[in-house]
Order: structure tokens, then sequence, then C-alpha cells
């Protein structure tokens, strides 16, 4: 590794930051470019592929037409990329893995391209063999449902693909493979969910409608009175399912879940059904030019508040984006607010979803992302102060008994995306800190009731080793997939804000020294970061780190408080036990010096992976507790300009003294 100076940090902060402005849309906001994915691919030429047989005949023939043509243009993708294990990831950067090769050999089978294509789908079930043991329809649903466990949101989906594929058998024998699911519940109030135990998560409710007819349509149960049930409710159910379809008719603006609720309908019988036509208008609409289709539209609002937060951590927000520019994004991030009741999840007003179309549905990643954002953009502003005393208010009603944050929906606590996160939980502390001050009274209370709940709950959540495993991104070199790297760093986003609001928390205190501790250990000999030790280094992972090692170094010092100085906290002597409360007070000076040279290394590290800020390779991000992939085009850049310009904001290391010779 070759010694850097600030100088060289300089020029490429400069460059990327050039770069990531030059990436604002003409509509004044960030869009971003979400990668192909042979999963949605797969699906999406499975559903048009029986929508266009299955389509009535009095239906536009040029529809029918266009169903058919896109769905060879995906097989040829799909053809394309295949990996040369014969398998597919979910993205062309992906691994193999179970599920996405066996919904592409699926397709395959569904689009009658198993002639044209023999050598592809002979590869594929070479894969499948090895990875299943055998594609002995038995042996390969255990294998699939063995990936998801008890969590049936991705796995029965997957089965029933397979089953209209003809790959688990003929006939009824082949959908007993396929556990059904109890569509009928849909009917219920929305409220009861939460204590029906369903077997998907909660933002999984078309599939849950949608699976569960086919299943019922292609193998009844036995049981005549629950029979007689399911008959009953599927015209009820699907009128659930069409008053919480968006107007786009992408739910969630997935391919994937659209595809897989086209394709079932379909499959019942249902291709004459309002919720079929639109869901297959959204698929005709998402493909690429290349023939494929990405994972989700468009993530506008949440890399939007991404590039914002990055340019005012680097101090440098008002000087690049003028009034007139400002105001526009403001202007803009309000209007994503949601001010009525979400017809999908029955969120409450007053957070806001990952992008700007009809899709979206409320989170608790964004709702914290565009708070800071607004906040960073117009604090005085008294439109920006009452979206945030709304998008805080819904936090605090979000925030789950056991003090941590969960995703869509308070209280369901059954699958990873219904229970609480550290990276959630971490990333709405800092947002609620950094509006603290500006909140009413009463606000302000229930504030610091809830930080000091989710501090607990960190607390309790942080691992022997003082690491973090996140929900939202995966690592497809670590082990488990998980992505210790992101987490914890987020975590120590966290710290970083409760130090500038000098927040003193009564919960057991988080042991802060062993966390750096473990992100500083999983520094790479290269310099770089990847998801875990020993995994690759990547530039998002590099920058995470980097960036709250940034963070925290600035607040740290600004605070002027060291334990080894014999200062505490509270005031008292180094030992006391309030000591422990804040984490200036945690952080020996040995501690500061170590992370000093492993942020030069790592802003080393970074200056070189991107050419000095201007190339920029992305990698794949896993979520849903990683088991689903894709890339954002935009990640690296955002994620390099948010690390770099930290770091150039507050006193940059001495590059060439710290870098190892």
């Amino acid at each position: 590794m070759t010694s850097m100076h600030s100088s060289d940090l300089q020029e490429a902060f400069t460059a990327a930051r050039r770069a990531l402005l030059a990436s604002r849309g003409a509509h004044g906001h960030w869009e971003g470019a979400l990668s192909a994915s042979a999963l949605s691919t797969a699906i999406a030429v499975s559903a048009l592929s029986s929508y266009s047989r299955a389509a009535p005949k009095h239906g536009e023939a040029h529809w029918r037409e266009d169903c058919r043509r896109l769905s060879e243009d995906g097989l040829a993708w799909l053809a394309k990329t295949q990996n040369a294990d014969g398998g597919w990831g979910d993205t062309v950067l992906s691994f193999s893995n179970i599920s996405t090769t066996a919904i592409c050999w699926a397709a395959f089978a569904i689009a009658a391209g198993e002639q044209r294509y023999r050598e592809n789908v002979a590869g594929a079930e070479r894969w499948l063999t090895a990875a299943a043991g055998s594609l002995e329809p038995c042996r390969l649903a255990t294998a699939i449902a063995g990936r998801y466990g008890k969590d049936r949101t991705f796995s029965v989906p997957i089965l029933t693909t397979l089953a209209i594929a003809g790959r688990l058998g003929e006939g009824p024998n082949a959908w007993r493979r396929v556990p059904q699911l109890p569509f009928e519940l849909a009917v219920c109030p929305h409220r009861w969910f939460q204590w029906l135990r369903l077997p998907v998560v909660s933002y999984a409710l078309p599939a849950l409608i949608a699976i569960g007819q086919v299943r019922h349509h292609r193998c009844p149960t036995r049981n005549p009175i629950t029979r007689i049930v399911r008959d009953l409710a599927r015209r009820r159910t699907l009128r659930v399912l069409r008053s919480i379809q968006p107007t786009s008719g992408g739910f969630l603006e997935a391919t994937p879940l659209t595809g897989f609720v086209v394709l079932s309908l379909v499959g019942a019988g249902e291709a004459d059904c309002p919720v079929t036509r639109d869901g297959v208008r959204f698929l005709v609409r998402s493909v690429r030019p290349d023939g494929s289709w990405p994972i989700d539209t468009n993530l506008a609002t949440w890399v939007t508040t991404l590039s914002v937060n990055a340019l005012a951590g680097a101090g440098e927000l008002d000087q690049h984006l003028d009034e007139s520019a400002r105001t526009e994004i403001t202007r803009w991030l309000l209007g994503q607010q949601y001010c009525r009741e979400h017809p999908y999840t029955h969120a409450p007003p007053g957070a806001w979803a990952w992008t700007d179309l009809s899709g979206g549905v409320p989170d608790a990643d964004d709702t914290p992302g565009a708070l800071l954002a607004l906040h960073r953009l117009g604090p005085s502003n008294p439109q920006c102060r009452q979206a945030a005393e709304a998008g805080i208010g819904w936090l605090l009603d979000l925030q789950n008994r056991d003090g941590g944050i969960p995703t869509f929906c308070r209280g369901w606590g059954h699958f990873p995306f219904d229970r609480s996160s550290a990276d959630l939980t971490a990333h709405a502390i800092r947002a609620w800190s950094i509006w603290h001050a500006q909140m009413p009274e009463a606000l302000q209370t229930r504030l610091d009731v809830a930080v000091d709940r989710a501090i607990g709950f960190l607390t309790r959540q942080q691992r022997e080793d003082g690491a973090w495993v996140p929900l939202w991104f995966g690592n497809q070199f670590s082990v488990g997939e998980e992505n210790p790297t992101y987490g914890t760093s987020r975590v120590l986003l966290a710290a970083d804000a409760m130090l500038q609001r000098n927040f003193r928390h009564r919960t057991p205190p988080i042991d802060w020294e062993k966390a750096i501790s473990r992100l500083l250990n999983a520094q790479n000999p290269d310099g770089g970061w990847g998801g875990d030790f020993g995994t690759p280094s990547s530039v998002e992972e590099t920058a995470f780190a980097v960036e709250a090692l940034a963070s925290l170094l600035g607040s740290v010092e600004d605070a002027g408080v060291r334990r080894d100085q014999g200062l505490a906290a509270g005031g008292g002597a180094a030992g006391d036990p309030s000591s422990h409360c804040n984490p200036e007070a945690c952080f020996a000076e040995s501690s500061v010096v170590l992370m000093r040279v492993a942020l030069a290394r790592g802003v080393d590290w970074i200056v070189q992976a991107t050419a000095r800020g201007t190339t920029f390779v992305p990698a794949p991000i896993g979520f849903y507790f990683a088991k689903l992939w894709y890339y954002e085009e935009l990640y690296p850049l955002i994620f390099t300009v948010a690390a770099l310009g930290k770091v150039a904001a507050g006193s940059p290391p001495d590059l060439e003294a710290s870098a190892p010779r």
C-alpha cells in the first residue's frame, strides 16, 4: 500500500462529490439505478408467458403478443447471464443460490424454452442436483423450504412456481408439496393480523391471497368445512387484494411480488381479474431495454436522502446546492411524506417509503433518513419542523416493547422483517437526536424515554465480540451472509449522535470499547473492510467503517473527555459508574490512536479503489435477512462521499504518517 497525503483525500472527495451532484436528475432529486435481477426476470417471464396463453380471447391481441415477446427476451437474458457453475444468483454479481436457480429452471419450462435452451436447462439441473442432492420433488422442496425455515414468505411462492412449471410432478400430488397459505384470513380485520401468526411477513399479504388461492384451486383441502370457507372467501379476498393494489399495478413496486401474484392468479383461473391485468401492465412497463427486470422500480426517496446526508456530513450542502436546488429537494421530500393511513399496512400518517411511486410502503429506515435530510435542508423551516414532528411521532408509535424498531408494523415479531433490528433502531436514534431540541417539550420527554429504551435494546443485541448484525445489508462472502461491519458501523453512528446530544442513558451500558475493537479487528490487511473478518474489501463496507470512525473521532475530540484522563461524563472520577453511561467516556486514548491509524488506512483504500473518486463498482447487497440480493449503482458513490467528506470536514489524520510502510 502506498502512503497517502491529505491532498489525495481532497482530490478523491472532490471528484466523487462532483459525480454525485451530476447524478441528480433533471427532476431535481436522485433516482439511482437498481441492478438487473435474474430472480425478477425469471418470475416476470413466467407470469407474462402464463398470461399470454390464458388471457381472454376478447382481449387485445397485441397485448398478448407483447407478453410473449417480452418472455422470449427475458429467457434470452437469463441464458446469457447464467453463472459458469450452471446456477443463477439474484444479480449478475451474485453467487448461485437454490431459490433463484430453481425459479429460472421453472421459467424455461413455463415459457416453453426447454428445447431452445437445452444446455442452460441442463446446467441448472446439474447445479440443483448438487445443491439439493437430487431433482426428486420431495428433496428439492425440502431444500428450498430449509433455506427460509418457518418463514414461508419466499419458500411457498418458489414452490408454487415450480408446481405450475410441472417441476414438482403432475396433478394434485405436485401441489401437496406446496404448503397451503390461509388466504381466507385476509378477510379478517387488519388489526387482528399480529395475533393470527400468519406464515408470511407483514408486507406479503398479496402473496398470501394469490398463492393461497392457486393452491386451493389446484388441490383443495380434504376437510369439507375448510374447503367451503375458502370457496366462500375467494371473491372477498380478491376484493381485498384489489383494494391494496397500487395505482401503478405493482405491489411494493417490486417485480418478484407482483410477478408471483400474476402467475398465481392466472393459475387459479383469474386471468381476466383486474388485479391480474394491472399487474401485467406493471411488469410490461418495468422491463429494461436488455430484456431484464430489476428487483424494484427505484429507491428514489432513499438515495435522495442518502445523497443529501452525505453532502451535509461534509459541511458542503449549502456550498454545492444553491438555495433553489435545496428548496426543490425539500419540497419534493415533503411531498413524499404519507399524509393518510396507508391502505396496505394501515400505517398511520407521518412516514416515508423508499420510492416516490405508488407502490411504496412507509418504513422505519426511510423515515429516519428523510428526517435527517430535512433537518440538514431546513431545520428552521416550519414545514420541515411540522413534518419532522409527525415523522418522529410515527417512529415512536412503531417502537416495539423490546425497545427496538421494526420495519413496517409494530408488534408482529414473528419473522425478521417484523422484528426489531439493530440497524433500524440505530437509524431512529440518529433522527430522534438531531431533532430533539426543536420538538415540543412533551415530545422531548417521549423521545428521552424512547432513546433510553432503544439503547437498552441495542445493549441486549450486542454480540459477545462487540458486533451488531443488521437486517438490511447482507454480504455474500460472510458466514451466514451476515454483515457485522454494516450493523456495527450504523450503531456507532448512533453513538456519535448521542455524543453530540450528550445523552446519558439509564439502561445497562453498551460496551462501546468492544464495538470499536470489533470494527478495527475486521479491517483487512489491504486497509479496506468487507462484511466480516476475512471477506473481500468493498467500497460500500469500507465507506461505512470510515464514516463511523471519522464521526466518532470528531465528536470524542470535541467533547474533550477521556476515561484514561480520569474524566467522567457525569463529572465524576474515572471508574464512577456514571462514566459508563456515555460513549465518549468509554473510549480509551489507546483506542483513539488505533482508530486514527485504521481511518487513515481505510481512506487510503477508498482513494485507490475508486481511482481517486472516479470509478465506483457496486457490490451485491443482501436484504430480507440476506436471502434476497440487489445492488444500486449510486451506493458506492454516495457512501464514498459520506465517508471521505466526513474525514475531510474534521481533522484528517496524517495519512502519510499513519499508513503502514
